[in-house]
């Protein structure tokens, strides 16, 4: 059956002629070329290398950065190919999300000119993989208590620590990793093979099974001079690429719940019991009304997000908004959608058990459901609820 994205008030009239190529672009590639192969890489446990090549073909990884071999899209249209790959799979959208945001933007916008032109070109193509490390095994929603440290050795760095919870890590040729020099958190680029450092894989993931997650380990790390990035200190920088990660985000999850509404639909009216389609019962289509009610909510949300970060109007709490509510509706709308489904929905044959694993993860990384709310409190309060002197 082809695939007919809910759309209710039409919000994609509003995208650019560019903003729909793209859109139309991605689509067909999920359709044809992932949605056939991801149960069999989620029972692996597997990214398959040849969506990291196409992906670079199609030029959408680093799609809002520009120069230095990168797309130049809006982040508008880089929203939307976070929805279309989430679509597929909320690993897959990690993997763009994760190489574009968090391991290319802070060398785009914080490297020095020789970091930007040895990187940026050969990783927008996908030919080199990059990660992110931040969180640590004891500290994920405060990172200003991270314990990896640097130390200046005079003519190199030398790094020590461990991050958790890496997307791309095993598979990246090179690393972002924040850790503390002199007390101050800075940005540093490690590669694949520096000496003192290793990504081993995490396994036994019930979420986000086609998407490799890792711990990176510094063990006296020499890290050369011209590899850290000088143009940011402190958690300015983190949190910068962060919220670029966030509101792709935010469009993503969209992806997930418009493939578990359109799961739940076709079911409901397919199934029948009782000599009706499931669809005719008013408990089935009030779950539909609600689902497209969400999305719909959702839907104007990320576009107004979009274009705010076009124009440059946006907040950091505009972007919590987005993904703590975009999120949490998906994953409701993924539990609801497995309901539905009855018994059928935990098969493999139907993509809701999946998207509801893959957004139980989602609903916690690039910061949880209620720091986000926290965020959004200390906005309205002016009051910084985090901490508690006892």
């Amino acid at each position: 059956m082809v695939y007919e994205a809910l759309d209710f008030y039409d919000v994609d009239s509003q995208l650019t002629e560019e903003e729909v190529m793209v859109r139309d672009m991605v689509r067909d590639w999920v359709e044809e070329e992932v949605l056939p192969k991801i149960e069999d890489a989620c029972a692996e446990g597997v990214f398959p290398d040849e969506w990291r090549v196409a992906l670079g073909e199609m030029g959408v990884l680093g799609a809002p950065l520009e120069g230095y071999g990168c797309p130049g899209l809006s982040y508008t249209a880089y929203g939307v190919i976070c929805r279309e790959l989430e679509r597929g799979d909320s690993g897959l959208r990690s993997f763009a999300s994760v190489q574009g945001s968090l391991a290319m933007y802070p060398i785009w916008d914080f490297g020095s000119e020789e970091q930007k032109e040895k990187y940026l070109p050969k990783m927008a193509s996908g030919e080199l993989i990059g990660c992110f490390g931040l969180t640590e095994p004891d500290y994920g929603s405060n990172p200003g208590d991270m314990v990896t440290r640097a130390e200046d050795k005079g003519d190199h760095y030398l790094l020590n620590g461990a991050k958790m919870w890496i997307t791309n890590g095993t598979i990246s040729d090179l690393a972002v990793v924040w850790a503390k020099l002199d007390g101050v958190i800075r940005g540093f680029i490690v590669e694949t093979g520096d000496e003192g450092y290793s990504a081993p894989e995490m396994k036994g993931k019930y979420s986000l099974r086609a998407s490799v997650t890792s711990e990176l380990v510094f063990q006296d790390c020499k890290i050369p001079k011209d590899r850290i990035l000088p143009g940011v200190k402190g958690l300015r920088g983190p949190f910068s690429c962060l919220n670029n990660a966030r509101f792709g985000i935010s469009w993503g999850a969209l992806g997930a719940a418009q493939a578990c509404y359109n799961s739940a639909k076709e079911y409901a009216l397919s199934r029948t019991q009782f000599d009706q389609p499931i669809a005719a019962y008013q408990l089935i289509q009030n779950k539909l009304a609600w689902m497209l009610r969400e999305i719909t909510k959702g839907q104007l949300l990320a576009l107004e997000l979009g274009r705010k970060k076009d124009n440059g109007t946006w907040i950091p709490e505009h972007i919590s908004l987005a993904k703590m509510n975009n999120v949490d509706i998906a994953l409701e709308i993924a539990r609801m959608a497995r309901d539905m489904h009855g018994a059928n929905g935990i098969l493999d044959e139907y993509c809701v058990m999946r998207h509801m694993a893959n957004l139980e993860s989602v609903k916690t990384y690039e910061g949880t459901h209620d720091i986000h709310n926290l965020i959004l409190g200390r906005h309205i309060t002016g009051i910084q609820s985090f901490t508690r002197s006892l």
